[in-house]
């Protein structure tokens, strides 16, 4: 009699949960911009200096321990979000996305590649040129779903993915496992000059044992020296040296054009443009 109490104390306390939600992204990238003929740079949310620090142990404790309270509805990482999806039927199968954003407005981290928003007027999720005159930032669980399968899963925080993000197939076999800190592929190193107080010389991302995203080196006095972008682990696109202005201007000091796609066959880098220390163009291709 003992025995069937406890059997059927433990078919009561059985649950099985399963959510299948996903989602579909389209995003865009923005090219860079033609060499204009003065080499100082006004723009404001380019990454002038170094960061403070990127990878913040301390921080990544707080909010483990935040996890482990009980998650109020549709809050994440103590943001309060709002819930969507797009739809998309195209070639037969019907393409998901289910995601949250958040209406509070961020300055877009500029070290970051990719930043995930919600168009609101074209309904599509971009990832370059965020505005928020004219949609939101992704954050808190992302799915995408093609017809019943779920294919991608995630997190997003102020439209960076963040922790662990998975592919699947259609069969539900896993293909990729990846985890993000706040856009930031985990294994990607970073060198310092004086790692005590967190000055950096270098930021190098990494994702499956490859280069993958935005590339920095910094001064020792903590000014933007190169910037250029990797992708399978090649140099792509446009790469850009500073001149060190100690604090003042920023200067360019050299444009090189690497391939716009990576493994492009016969092509050749080459000079863009450059300008001396006073900020004036002093060659540029073609003239």
């Amino acid at each position: 009699m003992l025995g069937m109490k406890k059997y059927l104390i433990l078919l009561l306390v059985l649950v099985n949960v399963s959510v299948a939600q996903a989602q579909r992204f389209d995003s865009l990238s923005s090219a860079s911009p033609e060499a204009d003929s003065s080499g100082i740079v006004e723009g404001t949310l380019l990454p002038t200096t170094a960061p403070i620090l990127l990878f913040d142990d301390e921080k990544r404790k707080e909010e483990k321990k935040k996890k482990r309270k009980k998650r109020k509805k549709n809050i994440y990482y103590g943001e309060r979000t709002r819930k969507d999806f797009i739809r998309v039927d195209a070639r037969g199968k019907t393409q998901y996305q289910l995601f949250h954003y958040t209406a509070r407005n961020r300055q877009v981290n500029p070290y970051v590649r990719d930043v995930y928003w919600l168009d609101t007027k074209d309904n599509v999720i971009r990832t370059k040129g965020f505005d928020p005159e004219k949609g939101y930032l992704l954050h808190g669980p992302y799915e995408r779903r093609i017809d019943d399968a779920v294919v991608e899963k995630g997190m997003f925080y102020f439209g960076t993915k963040h922790e662990r993000w998975m592919t699947f197939d259609q069969k539900n076999i896993l293909l990729n496992k990846a985890n993000y800190y706040e856009g930031w592929p985990k294994d990607s190193r970073v060198t310092y000059y004086n790692k005590g107080e967190q000055q950096i010389e270098k930021v190098i991302p990494v994702e499956y044992d490859l280069k993958e995203g935005n590339f920095y080196h910094f001064y020792e006095n903590g000014q933007l020296a190169v910037m250029g972008e990797y992708h399978y682990g090649e140099k792509v696109g446009l790469w850009t040296e500073y001149w060190n202005t100690d604090g003042g201007k920023t200067i360019r000091k050299r444009e090189i054009q690497y391939q716009e796609e990576p493994f492009t066959r016969n092509f050749r880098p080459y000079i863009k443009a450059e300008w001396n220390a006073d900020g004036q163009l002093i060659y540029q291709a073609g003239r």
